[in-house]
């Protein structure tokens, strides 16, 4: 790379100051070069600054493109409907769907990050590789590289749990580079966590001095670390060594992932620099605070948002109807996803469907006693929002008996079903309020500004849990768990199993991105996501107020079901890149 467009510089700055005239006033208007980026410390910080705006993989809604209508990439939100949590929205069923029954396939497409990592990693490297030469403050440029390498190995991440072994790049590649740095080949798995895990280790020490939010800290190279150990462990633990190695890791090697991420948990926790939100009374507020009060104890890192520029969709396509665009909803969380939140006592959440279906309920017998993350994380008929309550009914029963499922029933005028009706689905009876910012007017005129969390606190207890009972340290994941237990108003238990710290991760992490990639890690998802997920249909007595229920097993399955098929486990490599590069072996599964 040996000049960088002035555009490309522009597009990237956050505050740059007035010392760009300068600048301008003595080189051609139309490049910067080299020398000049790397010798000037606010043309490095705005070379990183456009860094982190391009890390889509740190998003959570969807972004917009205009050659590409609404950008998958990175989006956490979409990751969301295709998992074992919710359905795609009623709206459009469109990608999700598709992708949800077997569409995952040799063309790649949806959650792609194959070419947005490496031209992350391209740039990344000429910082990291030109940056030391520079003249600036050497206090200043080891911090930089240090940054530079955290990006990097956050991409490496989400291309290794994507496509298993990627070629492993760590310098500037010349056009008349030799044809093995031009053509490069698959490294193996273990390879690129190993390198991940190594690079967190090498730079922990550069960052301890940054406390800017938003930026890399000390806290967030070690929750890196702490998650793609945790990962490795999982590969190697459930998963198998195909291709020489370029896809798993050998089984003898999960107790040393594990505890690399027990070890990573364990010093987060004794930094004495976050803790769980706990500043709310009422236990529903105090986890819709955990992401609605910004830069609390509980964020490691995230990535930060404002209305101006950088502002997300998330509060607009996932509201309650009534919507500007009749849109809303966009996630659809499944019954079962309802059911997995326990009873504040302890009780598991599953509800007798059954029984559910006969006879007359009201809210309050339905989920009056569940788990204050419930209440915060889903809507569903009832839920209050903007001062009134979410009526998703379907239709009314009349005093006469009759069901009226029209706008309005013969008795006055009263109106027969709310917004749940609306178009030709109706969801799933349940919608995300998780990250919802009711203060905001999402229905119609605001973009959202609400953080996204990359790393918090509670994942950390959650990784620490897993790993140590993985390690054989049941208790100290018991108590682990139990802190987050705690924190929610749920009883604590006494004892965990395997299963209950997974239950536990999939509520607290709820919508947040994670638990697709959990259960391929796990190697459960050939079963759990090739399973159709259940809808909740309310109908409203008109004498008792309360609600008939009929629950349908096919949400998102109308004519196909979910499908995830064994090779899924890894993204193809596709034809078009195994076509530019003969080096890159393309993953099982996807040659047929």
């Amino acid at each position: 790379m040996k000049n960088l467009r002035l555009y490309f510089i522009l597009a990237s700055v956050i505050g740059l100051t007035a010392c760009i005239d300068d600048i301008l006033d003595k080189k051609p208007l139309d490049i910067i070069s080299d020398d000049i980026v790397w010798n000037d410390a606010n043309l490095v910080d705005s070379y990183l600054a456009r860094e982190y705006e391009q890390m889509h993989i740190f998003r959570f809604d969807a972004t917009t493109e205009p050659e590409n209508g609404w950008d998958h990439r990175g989006s956490h939100m979409w990751v969301t409907n295709i998992s074992d949590e919710a359905g795609p929205p009623a709206w459009s069923l469109a990608n999700p769907a598709g992708y949800k029954r077997g569409g995952l396939n040799i063309s790649g497409g949806f959650l792609e990050w194959w070419d947005d990592a490496y031209s992350r990693i391209r740039m990344l490297n000429a910082l990291i590789e030109k940056l030391p030469a520079s003249a600036n403050n050497p206090d200043f440029i080891e911090s930089r590289v240090a940054e530079a390498r955290f990006l990097r190995a956050f991409n490496y991440f989400a291309l290794v749990k994507r496509y298993g072994g990627v070629p492993l790049i760590t310098k500037e590649i010349a056009i008349n580079a030799p044809e093995e740095e031009l053509y490069p080949q698959r490294n193996s798995v273990q390879e690129i966590y190993d390198f991940v895990i190594r690079e967190t280790d090498d730079i922990e020490e550069s960052v301890k001095s940054f406390t800017e939010y938003g930026r890399v800290s000390q806290g967030a190279v070690l929750a890196l670390k702490c998650r793609a150990a945790l990962y490795a462990g999982s590969v190697a633990q459930f998963g198998t060594v195909q291709l020489n190695g370029l896809l798993g890791i050998p089984q003898t090697q999960a107790s040393v992932y594990y505890q690399e991420s027990y070890e990573a948990a364990k010093k987060i926790i004794s930094l004495g620099e976050y803790a769980l939100y706990n500043n709310d009374d009422d236990k529903v507020t105090n986890f819709k605070n955990v992401f609605l009060k910004e830069q609390n104890s509980e964020m490691i890192f995230a990535r930060t948002c404002d209305k101006n520029n950088n502002y997300t969709f998330y509060g607009f396509l996932n509201c309650p109807k009534p919507h500007g665009y009749d849109a809303g909803m966009s996630g659809s969380p499944y019954l079962e996803m309802a059911e997995s939140f326990e009873y504040t006592d302890g009780r598991p959440g599953t509800l007798d469907r059954d029984a559910i279906q006969q006879g007359l309920w009201s809210m309050e017998e339905l989920w009056g006693d569940k788990d204050p993350r419930f209440h915060a994380s889903i809507y569903t008929n009832g839920t209050p929002w903007k001062g009134g309550k979410v009526d998703w009914r379907w239709g009314l029963i009349g005093s006469d008996g009759v069901l009226y499922d029209t706008a309005q029933d013969a008795f006055g005028g009263v109106p027969a079903w709310g917004n749940q009706k609306a178009g030709t689905n109706f969801g799933s009876g349940f919608g995300i309020l998780k990250m919802l910012n009711e203060e905001s007017d999402v229905n119609f005129t605001e973009w959202d500004d609400i953080d996204f969390p990359v790393f918090r606190y509670a994942e950390i207890l959650l990784n620490l849990a897993e790993a140590s009972f993985e390690l054989g340290k049941a208790d100290e994941a018991r108590d682990a768990v139990n802190q987050i237990r705690n924190r929610a108003g749920i009883a604590e238990k006494t004892s965990v199993d395997r299963d209950a710290i997974r239950r536990e991760r999939k509520v607290e992490l709820a919508f947040e991105g994670h638990r697709y990639w959990d259960v391929r890690r796990w190697r459960i998802a050939v079963d759990v996501l090739s399973k159709p997920g259940s809808r909740l249909r309310y109908i409203q007595d008109y004498n008792t107020g309360k609600y008939q229920l009929t629950i349908y097993p096919d949400y998102d399955a109308p004519a196909t079901p979910p499908r995830f098929y064994e090779h899924n486990y890894y993204f193809p490599i596709t034809l078009n890149r195994t076509g530019q590069n003969s080096n890159l072996v393309e993953n099982p599964g996807y040659n047929e």
